[in-house]
């Protein structure tokens, strides 16, 4: 949501009188404003010494960015399942169940069908990741960018959803008494794939707080 045009006089017009910032922010939250606006107002002028307020620049995400973005989330979500179902799959196999029939033609066409998706999503991740982060090196604001801010929301929502119900299943088989050394692996993979996905992107959302939204 664009920011209020009144906000942002104020702000500058304070930060042109030489006050400080933290008693611009601490007048304005008191005032009613909603914090993360007023963060956004503070942030848009440049921390330099100049006799005016100087506002940052402002980046376009182009159309070409926004499917850079796209594909590395994607290829992101993609990796993670096939290397999930992957680690299901040879668990499977080291943990048999007595009453399924040992090695399945499906079991090995699983594995198959994760590898191949592994081999190709992941690689893709990696390139489109790097690409991005050269382009974000040239130009810093754009790691400030709506389309990167709303993709790592959906994929932190994505992976405390998987961690929440991998919790849930452990306290469901818990309270059954069917805690077996398979099941316990397979809660393991999972909880490790989705939390180091949740903690990066946790992570690099806090590390660009102080960049303004463009």
């Amino acid at each position: 949501m664009p920011l209020s045009r009144e906000l942002v006089d104020f702000v500058q017009g304070s930060l042109q009188r030489g006050l400080p910032r933290d008693q611009i922010e601490d007048a304005l939250l008191r005032a009613g404003w909603p914090p993360d606006q007023v963060k956004r107002a503070l942030t848009g002028f440049a921390e330099i010494e100049f006799p005016i307020p100087v506002p940052r620049p402002a980046s376009s995400v182009s159309a070409g960015d926004a499917f850079m973005y796209v594909v590395m989330f994607a290829t992101l979500i993609v990796s993670a399942y096939s290397l999930g179902n992957l680690l299901f799959e040879l668990i499977n196999r080291a943990f048999p169940d007595p009453a399924v029939q040992p090695f399945p033609r499906s079991t090995l066409q699983a594995i198959r069908w994760s590898l191949s998706s592994l081999i190709v999503a992941f690689p893709v991740f990696l390139y489109v990741a790097w690409l991005i982060d050269r382009s974000v090196r040239r130009e810093p604001t754009k790691r400030a960018s709506r389309v990167r801010r709303q993709l790592t929301y959906l994929t932190l929502f994505i992976a405390a959803c998987v961690l929440i119900g991998d919790v849930i299943s452990v306290v469901y088989n818990l309270l059954g008494g069917e805690l077996t050394a398979r099941f316990i692996l397979k809660v393991l993979a999972v909880g490790l794939i989705a939390g180091t996905v949740f903690g990066y992107y946790l992570w690099d959302l806090r590390a660009n707080e102080k960049e303004p939204e463009t």
